[in-house]
């Protein structure tokens, strides 16, 4: 293991040694789980936990469920057969 030495105001280190200390750890401790939090993991190293698939009405209807019920009074009930008029705005076909 290396050691680093940093030299810091006395007073920014008294108040860093209160700090960890009511953590209930050491210095050593601290800095750790601050270096793991705050530096990448190389892809190489990194665990290779791939999500579970879901199918996408499963997904779409997540997403959908948080769309707030005022929102959806004002959507258009012919959406689908007259997409190309609310996307593109053409005139609505027949």
């Amino acid at each position: 293991m290396t050691t680093i030495h940093i030299n810091i105001p006395d007073q920014q280190a008294a108040a860093l040694e209160t700090y960890v200390q009511a953590q209930g750890l050491t210095l050593e401790q601290w800095f750790l789980q601050v270096a793991e939090q705050s530096i990448p993991v190389p892809p190489s190293e990194a665990p290779s936990v791939q999500p579970a698939r879901r199918h996408i009405s499963e997904l779409i209807l997540e997403r959908m469920s948080k769309v707030p019920h005022e929102m959806m009074a004002t959507m258009p009930v012919d959406g689908a057969s007259q997409h190309d008029h609310y996307i593109y705005g053409l005139p609505k076909r027949d």
